[in-house]
């Protein structure tokens, strides 16, 4: 088969770009369309043959949220009747590509799109803008429900994410989840405590971030935050002396910080969460929100410890319950195991059979 991916815009480094990673060992031929490419800020992309949108060209192209209103446009622009199978990884707009009947096209759907749908409310807290901006959401949305009908087949990535596509687009989709890759941790490197404890994560308001600042500014347990986003700055002026800030590392730099850390701290609510996995894969445990992806990749008080309210307060009793609680690291590896390569392509292209019969 020819083979397309789709993605929403090459602008950053996260989860949803370590699935891509993985989908291109799948498809290594295939080339990866886009909205927009910045160089700079995603040259793990350089392994890709990336092809732009029209909005490449545009001023502040990189700056994806004036062009919000543009996205659907942008997809609907690309032409894929040389391909078999097109596969777009998406929380956005890159669903809404337009297929002809001969191409199939599978979307893994990492959520549908957050701001329009399940994090409306947090994107639009002020009132003003909730507002004056009535009238777009009202736009966008009519367009995602109707681009949501255009894939052949919905691949969810987490029974969270499964419930959400089932809720806003009234499909159903298959599970497959995301494989943890493994980040190059040397086989001589043996996990070592120091005392920190850590997070990755991209530094935007859904992630609560400041949720832990609080409670590590009140514990004085220090904490290293490694990522970047709009809330940096924010963030950086509501921490204590025992919190360090580190913009994202290489990969072999970041082995370094999950092989030392006591624990990773993953406040959010996650549609999966792949931190929580690459964690575990070095043997260490996750303090988290028991709420979304995270219910699906940690064995409870066996590889982490969940909290049950997004305050202060209660993070703070997990960590205090933390110290007390004995984890064996061979359990945490054990549970990544569950999520690896392997397993990812034996799912993900049984679907591809699946549709090709």
């Amino acid at each position: 088969m020819k083979v397309a991916l789709v993605y929403d815009r090459l602008n950053k480094m996260g989860g949803a770009e370590r699935v891509l990673l993985a989908l291109h060992k799948l498809f290594p031929q295939a080339p990866l369309y886009t909205s927009v490419y910045d160089k700079k800020k995603a040259p793990w992309a350089n392994v890709f043959k990336v092809k732009t949108s029209f909005l490449q060209d545009f001023p502040l192209s990189t700056h994806h949220e004036i062009y919000a209103v543009l996205m659907p446009f942008a997809f609907e622009s690309f032409n894929f009747d040389e391909y078999d199978l097109v596969i777009s990884v998406t929380s956005e707009a890159a669903k809404g590509i337009i297929t002809k009947p001969k191409t199939r096209h599978i979307c893994y759907c990492l959520t549908p799109t957050r701001y329009l749908w399940s994090g409306y409310e947090e994107y639009f807290k002020n009132p003003f803008l909730k507002l004056i901006s009535k009238p777009l959401v009202f736009g966008l949305r009519f367009w995602d429900k109707i681009a949501a009908q255009r894939p052949d087949v919905y691949i969810a990535i987490s029974k969270e994410v499964q419930s959400r596509i089932k809720k806003y687009y009234s499909k159903d989709s298959f599970v497959v989840y995301p494989p943890v890759l493994s980040l190059g941790l040397p086989q001589e490197l043996k996990s070592k405590n120091k005392d920190y404890f850590l997070i990755v994560s991209r530094l935007v308001a859904y992630k609560k971030i400041d949720l832990a600042i609080e409670a590590f500014n009140e514990l004085k347990l220090p904490l290293k935050i490694i990522g970047k986003g709009a809330g940096k700055n924010r963030l950086k002026a509501m921490a204590g002396p025992t919190i360090e800030f580190l913009d994202y590392l290489t990969d072999k730099e970041l082995v370094e910080y999950y092989s030392e850390c006591r624990a990773l701290i993953f406040p959010g609510l996650e549609d999966f969460g792949l931190t929580i996995l690459e964690a575990q894969s070095f043997g260490k445990p996750v303090i988290a929100f028991k709420a979304g992806g995270a219910l699906e990749t940690i064995a409870e008080k066996k590889t982490g410890i969940f909290f049950d309210k997004q305050d202060v307060k209660s993070l703070i009793n997990a960590i205090k319950q933390f110290e007390s609680l004995k984890i064996d690291p061979k359990d945490c590896r054990e549970q990544a195991q569950k999520f690896s390569f392997e397993q990812f392509k034996t799912n993900f292209m049984k679907r591809i059979e699946d549709l090709s019969r």
